[in-house]
């Protein structure tokens, strides 16, 4: 993946609904999900889910398979794993094993959870 091609999809992701959708399609696997039941999910007006998609899809990050009159969106690994690879290539000056993260550290989204708990 060339830099042109990871800020295209990072900046596809950086906007909250279009991640939510991502994560939600990468959840799903290759059973993907239709408009419908993604509009359901989310929420969210045919027209705005429409836009997101659009936005996904223009950057490579999901697919759209037309089945009958319908239309199947699912996430595309193959991209995402290489979008991981680009952020992560030569991580550490090339030696993976320094950004091992500390296995007693929780995980970043869980920590805000915890200390709210704590008080």
């Amino acid at each position: 993946m060339d830099i042109k091609h990871a800020v295209t999809a990072l900046g596809a992701l950086a906007h909250g609904s279009r991640l939510a959708i991502f994560r939600h399609l990468v959840e799903l696997g290759p059973e993907g999900a239709f408009p419908g039941d993604l509009s359901d999910r989310f929420g969210m007006p045919a027209a705005t889910l429409s836009f997101h998609l659009k936005n996904l899809a223009q950057a490579g990050l999901i697919e759209a398979q037309p089945q009958g009159r319908h239309i199947l969106y699912r996430a595309k690994f193959a991209e995402m794993q290489a979008l991981v690879d680009f952020l992560t290539r030569n991580c550490c000056g090339g030696d993976p094993s320094k950004c091992a993260p500390d296995a007693g550290a929780p995980p970043r989204d869980e920590a805000p959870v915890r200390a709210r708990q704590a008080r």
